[in-house]
């Protein structure tokens, strides 16, 4: 079966830190047949994420193709359009984080509206990941409240625009959508 002719949906894949949800999102990726694109969010900025990674890459087999994009995510995502590929995008607070901390923010709002709008456009499978951070307790922090509040922002709107969304719990799928 071509890739021309598999479901095109848009998946959310959402939950906590180290909750499975990057390896499920993999795993569903690697039911649809190769070439696969990893847009990976995540600026390395110290060992730890470095750790982090280096994990997710040696999880993925070489044939994934992995785009670095922590700012122009709807940029990359638009040039992949007629290419038939499998793309995993991962993950979504990671690039606003970014967003966030940039010394020139961009309007966030404006950024998720854009690419909530484009994403049912996509002419191939799009899996994204993003984590849910709405589960605990307020934060101290102002900026941590800020994150938080986009995040949850962010999520409802992709979700809106998604056909499928799993919570992923302690490495187990939740079909939420």
């Amino acid at each position: 079966m071509s890739l021309k002719t598999l479901p095109r949906h848009p998946h959310l894949i959402l939950g906590g830190t180290r909750s499975g949800k990057s390896a499920y999102a993999e795993h569903l990726v690697s039911q649809f047949p190769p070439p696969y694109v990893y847009i990976a969010t995540a600026q390395i900025l110290d060992d730890e994420m470095l750790g982090r990674v280096h994990r997710h890459q040696e999880r993925r087999k070489s044939s994934w193709e992995t785009l670095e994009s922590p700012f122009q995510l709807l940029e990359t995502l638009r040039s992949l359009q007629g290419e038939s590929k499998v793309v995993l995008v991962d993950c979504i607070t990671l690039w606003l984080t970014n967003l966030l901390l940039h010394p020139s923010p961009a309007p966030y709002e404006k950024s998720i509206r854009e690419l909530c709008q484009w994403i049912p456009k996509a002419d191939y499978p799009l899996f994204l990941v993003s984590n849910e951070v709405g589960g605990g307790i307020v934060p101290e922090n102002p900026l941590a409240r800020q994150f938080r509040d986009l995040a949850g922002y962010a999520n409802q709107q992709i979700a809106a625009t998604c056909s499928a969304v799993t919570l992923v719990v302690a490495g187990l799928p939740l079909a939420l959508k």
